[in-house]
């Protein structure tokens, strides 16, 4: 499966008699019924762990690009209209602001082992916290209730699972507890916010301003609120889109299907 495609359905299952496992590329199964498949005897599998590192890359890359502007700043540098660049054009601070985290998973964490870097103050909301030595390495807090990384975060960065639980995480509730200077960051789901709920904040300056690698649907509608707001950038769904990484996944999922075949243990098989 790449990009959720085929949809996996008891229909599709029910024609396939031989079927044995489903590959799926990236880290999300949202998008599978794992009671369904495993009714079949149908092993599934993932590619966790190789998405990671460029993924949190991506996180970065949005926090930055959106603090400073960077996608303006360009469409100004090289319109035709503009003849001067005014002074009083300007972003914000990345060093020494408090990125809030939430889900400290593999990705989260290796968004704060970038964060520390740029010297900011790493606060996190994870269903379990961290090992102590796990959070002294990056300088992470942990937050027991969201709403307490909500209220202090300059940034905040969704690197949730889409499960029930993250389902439209975060509202209008959520967002009205963030700072009005606050920059909203996703690369997980787009369903871990309530997009409605999200234009409406940015209308009304609620929050500064929004980066997200995911929306709902993907591509959103041409005529959608979100793609005429200049503070707002969106990306592609790109968080594991590089060459190295995109071989690998493949390589992963042919091994795991081979594997399946063969009547073997599938590697990265998701329970």
């Amino acid at each position: 499966m790449w990009y959720h495609k085929p949809v996996i359905n008891e229909e599709l299952v029910q024609s396939l008699p031989n079927l044995k496992v489903v590959a799926s590329s990236g880290v999300g199964i949202d998008h599978l019924d794992l009671k369904l498949l495993s009714s079949y005897g149908v092993k599934v599998s993932n590619t966790p762990f190789i998405v990671s590192t460029d993924t949190a890359d991506m996180g970065m890359a949005l926090l930055l690009a959106s603090s400073r502007r960077l996608v303006e700043g360009h469409e100004m540098a090289v319109s035709p209209d503009t003849e001067y660049f005014p002074v009083d054009w300007l972003g914000v601070e990345v060093s020494g602001a408090t990125l809030g985290i939430v889900g400290m998973g593999t990705i989260g964490y290796k968004v704060a082992e970038r964060a520390k870097a740029f010297e900011m103050k790493i606060l996190y909301h994870n269903r379990n916290q961290r090992k102590k030595e796990e959070e002294s390495a990056v300088g992470a807090i942990y937050c027991k209730k969201i709403d307490d990384l909500l209220q202090q975060s300059d940034f905040v960065l969704l690197a949730v699972n889409l499960t029930p639980q993250t389902h439209k995480l975060i509202g209008k509730r959520e967002l009205e507890l963030m700072k009005p200077t606050a920059i909203l960051i996703n690369i997980s789901r787009g369903l871990v916010v309530d997009q409605d709920a999200l234009v409406e904040g940015l209308q009304n300056k609620v929050i500064k301003a929004a980066a997200l690698d995911v929306t709902y649907p993907e591509p959103l509608p041409r005529d959608h609120p979100l793609l005429k707001m200049k503070n707002v950038i969106i990306t592609p769904h790109i968080g594991s889109a590089t060459k190295k990484t995109r071989w690998v996944m493949m390589e992963e999922m042919a091994e795991s299907i081979e594997a399946g075949l063969a009547g073997l243990p599938v590697p990265r098989e998701v329970l």
